[in-house]
């Protein structure tokens, strides 16, 4: 349960949701790691309330043509079959006029602790608002619309939200900012403390999830004074961005008691970005019971006792004996070659060794790399040992980059398909994603370094008994043990400095270290020496398994962030 000392309410605000899977809250990883949070936020009774924004119509639906063209569309999902409508009603300045935001309730409720978190999800799609406004909420990051709905949104989820809360009586001791989208919410507070800071950083946490500048949102002071106006005046908003442009990552900062970022790497990473400030490091985790296959569950249940209240205790899955560890895992890979099979028309063989990559498809995590010489590939494959792979992944719409990232493993594995099974799974969801973590034999990671803020997918194959095969980034810096929890691709950790200018080096020598791995180690242990790969796939439940939860990095969050 919670911390004695910590009192009052804690106000978790984040763009996305990924609560389950046909509520369409979601576009990746920011979203599911916001909905594991919330599930621990249960379990544990912590008094929290969540603000999110409705996105009525989802994000996107992925379709891929013959050659791997990403068709983006709507994504619709029935919100009364999950949300009940509330009778409370806000407005915020956008544009020189009114927006009306509702808001519509989701809860949460433990299965363990019976405890409820409840999500609220805000709504502007109302008759009293013009078209431009009822777009607002309707789509989660409005593909297609420009920066102008981007900071209308982010005035929606910040100002909107608080003032939500307000009214429906919530009483916030913390206010958490899960990524820079949220920031707005410090100028509502500004504003309730006559434009005082010290009470606004006494109320704030602010978590970064982003290790590239680009991805912290910036809007220029023109385009500022059009869509907010004089909330607040601009020179004070200047003071707590920066002179160039309103910098919401900067804001937070500025704002806020406590920041963290969401992996040991990436706090190195984050304050070189932002020198000058205190950004704490919390890794991020998974929900355990949430993401581990039923098979898996069921083996858990024999030998370690209490895993679900206390995924700690996952240390003494070390004595799992081999024969039942592999039944299990087969019968989780059987599943997973079926589910993949079924839906794509594919022949996957569920006896050859599996190797999966799922993750958004956009330039950085290289999800292409494997094929970067297809002679050595299909070498391996026909010299050391039979391999199919499998690849998942949605590309932002708009994203011509990560669609043509797409495109390219659709093109080279037409190339290769006399010699290796390649699918990609259409229209990456939860539910894939579940799949796929827990039914490969080993789970793919690749980016390029320093740009993975932590990547939480390797933790679920993790729980799942299957091990890594990535570049030490993110949390594979901390949960890599070579040869023992998996293998790495590249330089050691601390070798590893970003240069844009040597990306083409970089990507050719991390390929070469991918084949060599795959060559020498992983391909021929996999067939020749089952002993050895059974007990990696043990390490990575007993040695990983006690950290890499939501339950640990909540209470992390506990004793850091939310008590004063």
């Amino acid at each position: 349960m919670v911390s004695e000392n910590l009192d009052g309410r804690i106000a978790y605000y984040t763009m996305e949701i990924g609560i389950e899977n046909d509520v369409k809250t979601y576009s990746g990883g920011l979203g599911v790691l916001a909905g594991d949070t919330i599930r621990s936020f249960a379990d544990m009774g912590v008094p929290a309330v969540c603000v999110a924004q409705l996105n009525e119509r989802g994000y996107c639906k992925q379709t891929l043509e013959e050659d791997g063209t990403q068709i983006s569309e709507e994504d619709p999902w029935p919100v009364e079959e999950y949300c009940e409508k509330l009778d409370v009603e806000v407005t915020v300045p956008i544009n020189g006029r009114d927006v009306t935001v509702t808001a519509w309730q989701y809860d949460v409720v433990s299965e363990r602790s019976g405890h409820t978190v409840p999500i609220i999800y805000l709504d502007t799609n109302v008759e009293s608002n013009d078209p431009e406004a009822r777009e607002y909420t309707q789509r989660l990051y409005s593909p297609g619309y420009g920066e102008d709905v981007q900071l209308a949104q982010e005035i929606v989820l910040g100002i909107g939200g608080t003032r939500i809360l307000a009214e429906l009586g919530y009483e916030i001791d913390t206010y958490h900012m899960n990524e820079g989208h949220a920031a707005l919410l410090t100028l509502e507070l500004l504003k309730e403390n006559d434009m005082d800071p010290e009470p606004v950083r006494e109320q704030t946490v602010f978590t970064t999830h982003t290790p590239v500048e680009a991805g912290h949102d910036q809007f220029n002071w023109g385009l500022v004074n059009e869509v907010l106006g004089e909330f607040v005046p601009q020179d004070v908003l200047k003071k707590y961005s920066r002179e160039q442009d309103l910098h919401m990552t900067l804001l937070a900062l500025n704002l806020s008691r406590y920041a963290n970022s969401v992996a040991k790497k990436h706090q190195e990473v984050s304050q070189n970005m932002f020198p000058g400030y205190e950004i704490d490091a919390i890794t991020n985790g998974v929900h355990v019971p949430f993401w581990v296959g039923d098979s898996f569950k069921e083996l858990y249940d024999e030998y370690v006792e209490g895993w679900r209240e206390n995924p700690y205790k996952l240390k003494h899955a070390s004595v799992i004996p081999d024969d039942d560890l592999w039944e299990a895992h087969m019968e989780e890979k059987r599943d997973t070659i079926e589910f993949i099979n079924e839906r794509e028309g594919s022949d996957l063989d569920p006896e050859k060794l599996t190797i999966g990559f799922a993750r958004r498809a956009t330039a950085y995590k290289r999800a292409d790399l494997i094929f970067y010489e297809h002679e050595r590939l299909r070498h391996i494959a026909e010299n050391v040992g039979e391999f199919q792979l499998v690849f998942a992944g949605k590309a932002f719409p708009g994203d011509e980059d990560g669609s043509g990232n797409i495109q390219k493993i659709f093109h080279d594995a037409w190339q290769l398909n006399d010699a290796i099974n390649v699918e990609y799974v259409e229209d990456y969801d939860m539910e894939v994603g579940a799949k796929l973590t827990s039914g490969v034999d080993v789970w793919l990671n690749n980016p390029r370094r320093p740009l993975e803020a932590c990547g939480t997918s390797g933790m679920k194959a993790a729980y799942n008994g299957i091990p890594q095969l990535g570049t030490l980034d993110g949390w594979w810096v901390e949960g890599h043990i070579e040869n023992e929890t998996g293998w790495k691709i590249g330089p050691e950790a601390e070798e590893s400095e970003p240069d844009e200018t040597a990306a083409a080096d970089e990507d050719r020598q991390d390929a070469m270290d991918l084949y060599d791995q795959l060559e020498n180690t992983v391909v021929p242990m996999y067939y020749e020496d089952r002993e050895k790969w059974i007990d990696i796939m043990r390490n990575t439940m007993s040695f990983n398994g006690p950290y890499y939860h939501t339950q640990r990095m909540v209470r992390e969050y506990l004793d850091d962030a939310y008590t004063q």
